[in-house]
């Protein structure tokens, strides 16, 4: 018997990102406020879970980035992990931005949204970026994170 109600009630309406993080004033000054934000926002504990099971390594660095694209991406069945997957998948890549590009910040968004600030002033929504790929593998992680940097 199907209930439609009941068919639907667990589907989320958009990405929902279930980040929580407490205001910095994203200047990059490596202040207390900050340091503890990069660290939050870096953990990750699913993905670096995945990762560890295939055998990559998650350092920080750009080449884990490359890593991440060839995992075999077998939680695209499973729509809680492949949301949890996404939100690590953008904070990951928003945490070896924040290491590796020059002026790069965190910066948190009025609703909460963590974002990447570039010197140019672009903001990335790398959680957005995340979704995308643990959903399709699309864009890659090494490659959006190539295009970012030179922008």
């Amino acid at each position: 018997m199907k209930i439609p109600f009941a068919a639907n009630w667990r589907k989320k309406p958009g990405p929902a990102h279930g980040v929580a993080v407490f205001p910095t004033d994203g200047d990059g000054d490596g202040d207390e406020a900050e340091t503890g934000l990069v660290e939050l926002l870096s953990e990750c504990e699913l993905l670096r879970s995945r990762a560890d099971d295939a055998g990559v390594e998650l350092d920080e660095s750009v080449g884990s980035l490359a890593a991440l694209d060839q995992i075999e991406p077998d939680w695209r069945g499973d729509e809680d992990e492949l949301h949890w997957l996404g939100n690590d998948a953008g904070l990951y890549l928003g945490s070896v931005m924040v290491r590796h590009v020059p002026g790069a910040s965190w910066v948190i968004w009025d609703n909460g949204q963590p974002v990447v600030r570039l010197t140019s002033g672009r903001e990335i929504d790398v959680v957005e970026t995340g979704h995308d790929w643990a959903a399709t593998g699309a864009p890659e992680l090494s490659q959006f994170y190539a295009e970012a940097a030179e922008s």
